[in-house]
């Protein structure tokens, strides 16, 4: 099983940056592809990211790639979520998630990701 715990959220104003991370407990984290997700309240869950277990292959989802970056650092079991250039519009609960383990280094389509964390929320204000 594994566990999985955002942070990195909290207040910015419309313009900044946060890094988000993604730590994990319960299994070999860097064996498994990570995703990052928001959710906006009264909207859907969105994908944002996605990272191979090597790192070598990412995915970003079209709305907002051109702010975003996703990387890993498997000798510390983190994955990270840099956003640039924040709008209100961007203020949600993000989520990271990984998909199960299986041979070759891949992104996982959004439906693969099995494992979630608890959410770390993202204000962002004018």
């Amino acid at each position: 099983q594994v566990q999985l715990v955002e942070s990195g959220g909290g207040l910015v104003q419309a313009g900044g940056s946060l890094r988000l991370s993604c730590a994990a407990s319960g299994s070999s984290f860097s064996s498994l592809p990570v995703g990052w997700f928001r959710q906006a309240p009264g909207k859907a869950r969105e994908f944002l990211a996605g990272i191979s277990k090597s790192g070598g292959r990412t995915s970003y989802g079209d709305y907002v790639k051109d702010r975003l970056t996703i990387s890993r650092d498997n000798a510390n079991d983190g994955v990270y979520l840099q956003m640039n250039s924040l709008k209100p519009e961007d203020t949600a609960v993000y989520y990271c998630a990984a998909a199960p383990y299986r041979l070759g280094d891949y992104v996982p389509a959004q439906y693969e990701y099995s494992y979630w964390g608890q959410g770390t929320q993202v204000t962002v204000s004018l």
